[in-house]
């Protein structure tokens, strides 16, 4: 299991976050579908094969708990962010994004809109 941590430059005093790599068709289906719980360190990154509002749209159903969703475009800017509610159709950004960075709903201050944030592989022992 690979590991990205997302740090955000427009704000430095903000622990990063450590998510886990949703690159893959299954684990960006999945997501964090049947989860009942989430604790404040967990999280996900979503990242689609290309930039754009339709690829990085997620969807809550089967989602029992509420998430905090920004997403990210190539250059590495927040472009859009919502308070995701459980078992709500779907979510798509308003602006193009590559990636889709989901955490618990505790954490929906770590980035605003038009933050620049780092997204760098992190090797776990």
């Amino acid at each position: 299991m690979q590991f990205i941590q997302i740090k955000n430059l427009s704000r430095p005093e903000l622990a990063p976050i450590l998510a886990r790599n949703c690159d893959t068709f299954l684990c960006r289906l999945r997501g964090f579908t049947f989860r009942r719980r989430l604790s404040q360190d967990e999280a996900l990154l979503f990242v689609q094969p290309r930039e754009n509002r339709l690829d990085a749209a997620i969807h809550m159903m089967a989602v029992w708990t509420d998430l905090a969703v920004f997403w990210i475009n190539n250059r590495g800017v927040v472009v859009d962010s919502c308070l995701a509610k459980s078992w709500h159709p779907y979510y798509i950004p308003r602006k193009p994004a590559r990636y889709t960075l989901e955490v618990a709903p505790e954490r929906f201050d770590a980035f605003q809109i038009g933050d620049e944030v780092a997204i760098e592989k992190v090797a776990l022992d």
